[in-house]
């Protein structure tokens, strides 16, 4: 593999690497003494983290080992259910709620991917979306259990207990927004220590010649089996702070059309580019709230956008920065 192929991982791992980086969290961390000043609000900002989380997961199998999914919503809405149905029957525990939401959507991936690997292209992309409308079937029939199309309802995320100290994200929309901050954090670190290690580099591998390195004694099949089942994880977290963002559980959040906005947002804001679908998820959730603000045909300008950016900036819009930026 190519030493460009390697440093676009990380947008060539260069003394100036870092800045961006900094950037993003100076932005992130600031957002709540900002935002109000230019009409948004702290949801809309946890919102954006949250998909841009998803976007990101999904991102780890698309832009990073090259395999397309378009079923990563069943997996976020798994991760919301879980997370909803734990808070209402068993538990008041946020944390305990998250970690079911995380284990029940990335062990259904992980299962699901172990029975889809050895298909490729188009064939493993339509069967995600079947395993993904089985999931939301039976989300939306099952009234008793899920609430059926009207969602489930009736539970509330709780206060953080950590020792003596009660961290009031139930009623603090600040103190919520840096709780999803520092879920994001973790979740990004992780990410980027797997894609920075020999498991990383492998997956590379793989998106650029899958044929090349199979001769090279790569198990091309269990390498994206584990692709597939850690981004399914990363994806539970994301559909996991829904739940708690919204204290509700739609069973839209398992349907196609949210894969497809996933998919949108990791190619919008630049697959290959660890950040970029931040900025895409960034772009979109921005849009669709200011848009469907004034009409009901937003996806339409949403549509347009990407259109654009596909024909005229196929690196994305990070990429364009970046290409832009390094003349």
């Amino acid at each position: 593999m190519s030493t460009t192929t390697a440093d676009t991982v990380f947008e060539r791992p260069a003394q100036r690497s870092w800045l961006p980086t900094v950037a993003i969290w100076v932005v992130l961390l600031t957002v709540p003494l900002w935002l109000p000043w230019i009409g948004g609000y702290t949801a809309l900002a946890g919102r954006v983290l949250v998909l841009g989380l998803a976007a990101m997961a999904l991102n780890f199998l698309l832009g990073f080992t090259g395999v397309m999914s378009f079923g990563h919503a069943a997996y976020f809405g798994l991760g919301c259910y879980g997370t909803g149905l734990t808070l209402k029957y068993l538990s008041d525990s946020t944390p305990l709620a998250m970690l079911v939401g995380i284990l029940l959507g990335g062990i259904a991936g992980t299962v699901f991917g172990a029975l889809i690997v050895r298909r490729r292209g188009v064939y493993f992309a339509m069967v995600t979306i079947a395993f993904g409308q089985i999931c939301y079937y039976v989300a939306y029939r099952w009234n008793s259990l899920t609430g059926g199309d009207d969602g489930l309802r009736g539970f509330q995320r709780q206060p953080l207990h950590i020792g003596n100290w009660i961290i009031d994200i139930q009623n603090n929309p600040v103190l919520f927004y840096y709780f999803i901050a520092a879920v994001f954090a973790v979740c990004i670190g992780l990410m980027a220590f797997l894609l920075r290690s020999p498991f990383g580099r492998t997956l590379l591998a793989i998106r650029e010649n899958e044929r090349r390195a199979r001769f090279l004694g790569i198990p091309v099949e269990r390498h994206i089996w584990l692709s597939f089942s850690i981004s399914c994880f990363f994806t539970a977290a994301a559909g996991s702070l829904y739940a708690l963002l919204n204290n509700f559980a739609d069973p839209m959040t398992l349907h196609f059309t949210l894969s497809g906005e996933i998919v949108i947002m990791a190619v919008m804001g630049g697959m290959r580019a660890f950040w970029g679908p931040l900025v895409g998820a960034a772009v979109f959730v921005v849009l669709q709230d200011y848009i469907s603000s004034m009409t009901v045909n937003w996806m339409s300008f949403i549509g347009l956008l990407f259109v654009l950016v596909v024909l005229f900036f196929p690196r994305g819009l990070l990429g364009f920065v970046r290409a832009y930026s390094e003349k």
